[in-house]
């Protein structure tokens, strides 16, 4: 397990950000930008002109976005310059009235959101497609789908409890808002189809998952019993309901749910005869069966981000039984300047075990 310090270099990192399909990261340091390939972990890309807060990758194609911390002149918190990697152009700038809190962007559309205000482009023309006036959202905290066929865009609805805006960027209305916590929102992701959001609250200590077309609550788990703040959410990758759910705490942990699993116990007990007697919140009980910990991955404190890069499944011997997961990779980015990459395996008793296979300074690593 990772044991670098969190001290002096706590924050060596200002933002970081993995692109659509999770095989390649961006970070913003003040120093510069820095474009990885989180396959390989090699160094693609890197310009050192000043400090930036936001850089979103397109895929792994050459478009970048990125907006400028402030701390030089010419990188004005409040332009989005849209460049070219390859030729080193400048394609496009934006300007804006406040500071841009948080770019997203998939192959159709570029998204811009303001402290309470989101501007929806066409990614080509960038003609304005709509604009939508939002509840104060300070952290600039959101969720979006990469896929065209299910854009959706998550988004705070309110600054008292955890209710959640989901809009249909396809259509350009709201699709629904989703009551998901008593208290504010601390993080929220979709799953890369835009079927299912998962979402924490400040309190941080339980987890829920909600159907987007139903805009229903589908599982519920518990990270904790004392709160905590969560850092990111992500999901595993799939065309339907995901096998794992990912989170990263303040404490150091890294989180995994077993959505999968979640599922076969689900349906056995609603094809059992309690089915009719048991309330259904009851049936959303939580279970440390679901629920694997991996402790002191990140010094307590360090902001990180996290995803699952690949999965591997075996099917049970029996037609009946459903899929298990046999090995994922958990790749990590923490604000004080580290990759890390473990290979989580969990067997057919749910047992599991975890193993890190890389990890390097992302602020030393050269082309």
């Amino acid at each position: 397990m990772a044991n670098h310090s969190s001290s002096s270099s706590s924050s060596a990192i200002i933002c970081a950000s993995f692109n659509q399909d999770n095989c390649g990261f961006a970070i913003g340091s003040r120093d510069g930008l820095r474009i990885f390939d989180a396959v390989t972990g090699r160094l693609c890309y890197q310009r050192a002109v000043g400090a930036f807060s936001i850089v979103e990758m397109l895929f792994s194609t050459s478009l970048l976005a990125v907006v400028g911390a402030g701390e030089q002149p010419s990188l004005s918190p409040r332009r989005l310059c849209l460049f070219n990697t390859d030729t080193g152009a400048s394609l496009r700038e934006l300007n804006f009235l406040t500071s841009i809190l948080a770019i997203r962007m998939n192959k159709k559309w570029l998204i811009v959101l303001l402290q309470d205000k989101i501007y929806i482009y066409d990614l080509n023309s960038l003609a304005i497609l709509d604009t939508v006036d939002t509840v104060p959202n300070a952290k600039g905290l959101c969720a979006f789908s990469p896929s065209l066929d299910g854009c959706y865009l998550a988004i705070p609805a309110s600054t008292t409890e955890g209710s959640v805006l989901v809009y249909n960027v396809m259509e350009l209305h709201s699709h629904c808002e989703i009551h998901a916590h008593r208290s504010p929102l601390a993080a929220m992701a979709l799953s890369s189809n835009g079927m299912y959001m998962a979402t924490a609250s400040e309190q941080g200590t339980i987890i829920r998952v909600h159907l987007v077309s139903k805009a229903t609550k589908s599982y519920s788990f518990r990270r904790g019993t004392y709160p905590s703040t969560i850092y990111s959410l992500s999901f595993g990758p799939s065309k339907q309901l995901p096998d794992i759910l990912v989170a990263t705490s303040c404490s150091g942990s890294v989180h995994v749910f077993s959505l999968a699993l979640m599922v076969k116990q689900k349906s056995k007990r609603s094809s059992g005869i309690l089915k009719s007697m048991v309330p259904r919140t009851i049936n959303d009980a939580f279970e440390p069966t679901h629920h694997h910990v991996l402790h002191n991955a990140v010094p307590p404190g360090v902001k990180s981000y996290v995803v699952i890069r690949g999965l591997e499944k075996s099917t049970g011997a029996s037609p009946l039984s459903h899929d298990t997961i046999s090995r994922a990779n958990v790749s990590i980015i923490t604000h004080n300047g580290y990759f890390q990459e473990y290979s989580l395996s969990i067997n057919h008793l749910n047992e599991c075990s975890w193993s890190l296979e890389r990890e390097f300074n992302l602020l030393t690593a050269i082309v």
